[in-house]
């Protein structure tokens, strides 16, 4: 009798940017968080780009971001929405041993990860539904439409093999959110994804067209008017604005990357700038990255507009996916967020949840003082 072999071993080691790139560029998705511009964009954080090889074929890649412990050469070592390695396929340890030794080899204290795979999936009329009924506070509390039992097997792997899932509140935790909400777009045609819609939001897109809306793609010059109804709505909606600088990292690093890896949208009336956007795109996946809408104007539904201009974009660019990112999992009409929700459920789409943020100690004590340290930053 012949035993079956042993998987080859699988090793991790620093690869270059344009050797990630060309990864990515044969993958059909990959977070754009994990590209290699987004670490000129976390200019706070050191980056570095490391490949799986099975022999000397990369077969998995990943971006790392570095932060440094104060007066120490230690680091949270942190791979957001990543990394892009095969997570269903089974034997997790064979991934994940290699990624800790590399990593602990580069002075990390700790690994943080956001595993890209999705458990569990709400169609728009289930939320509808769960909505309406009192006797449901989130959506954890709502039967899915879809489990992923491969994929929620992850976890417990995940648990076996020394990791923790972050807590998190309302679906958030300090990094990336737990749940998303997404536009299938696979299959579909303009007047599919439009007809998927709720009326409110035909009737909104209409109205905008109706008004003499125009919705234009802007240039890097067009940044500096878009901050300044991001700053408004900042002011509007409690939250802290990002400054313009940022922003014109972002372009810079993306577009330089692939040159219509982010697109500013403007949407006008009358030559009045009422709405802006930002869509980030990756191969088949498109994401409705940050908005802004002046508080004038608003009964001109620029914000409508605006969205549906991206979908357009993104289904012509043969996206199959467009995010249009994090919701919290309330389902409590009297909570502020869950008109972010309602918002996003006119669109017809689905509530995704991911694995959530993961961590690894290598150095217990670093570990629990960082992360004491981050939390009393906010």
């Amino acid at each position: 009798m012949t035993s079956a072999p042993l998987p080859a071993r699988l090793r991790v080691r620093t690869i270059s940017g344009s050797q990630h790139l060309d990864f990515i560029r044969s993958r059909p998705s990959v977070s754009f968080l994990q590209t290699p511009a987004w670490a000129v964009v976390k200019s706070e954080w050191r980056g570095e780009s490391i490949g799986w090889f099975d022999g000397d074929r990369i077969v998995g890649a990943a971006l790392v971001l570095y932060r440094k412990v104060p007066r120490l050469k230690r680091y949270l070592a942190y791979l957001p929405e990543g990394p892009d390695i095969d997570w269903l396929g089974g034997d997790l340890e064979r991934w994940l041993d290699p990624l800790r030794v590399h990593l602990k080899d580069q002075g990390a204290f700790g690994i943080r990860m956001g595993p890209p795979v999705v458990t569990r999936r709400w169609h728009a009329g289930t939320i509808k539904q769960a909505i309406a009924d009192p006797v449901l506070a989130t959506l954890s509390d709502v039967p899915a439409d879809v489990n992923d039992d491969t994929a929620l097997a992850v976890a417990t792997s995940l648990t076996r093999l020394g990791w923790k899932e972050l807590p998190t509140e309302g679906g958030f935790s300090a990094g990336q959110p737990k749940f998303n909400f997404q536009v299938p777009l696979a299959g579909r045609t303009e007047e599919d994804v439009l007809a998927g819609m709720n009326q409110l939001w035909r009737r909104n897109i209409k109205k905008a067209a109706k008004a003499g809306v125009e919705v234009e793609a802007g240039t890097r010059d067009d940044l500096a008017e878009f901050h300044r109804v991001y700053a408004e709505t900042a002011e509007r909606d409690h939250f802290t604005p990002r400054p313009l600088s940022y922003f014109e990292r972002m372009w810079d690093a993306l577009t330089a990357e692939e040159p219509d890896r982010l697109v500013l949208y403007l949407a006008r009336h009358e030559g009045d700038l009422v709405a802006a956007t930002t869509m980030v795109r990756v191969g088949e996946h498109a994401w409705y990255s940050y908005g802004a809408s002046t508080t004038a104007k608003r009964d001109v539904r620029g914000s409508n507009a605006i969205q549906w201009q991206m979908m357009r974009d993104a289904l012509a660019a043969g996206a199959t996916t467009y995010d249009m990112r994090g919701i919290t999992e309330t389902l409590d009409p009297a909570d502020s967020h869950v008109g972010l929700i309602q918002f996003k459920v006119g669109t017809g789409g689905e509530a995704v949840e991911y694995l959530g943020e993961w961590d690894l100690p290598i150095n217990r004590a670093l570990h629990l003082g960082f992360t004491a340290y981050m939390r009393r930053r906010g």
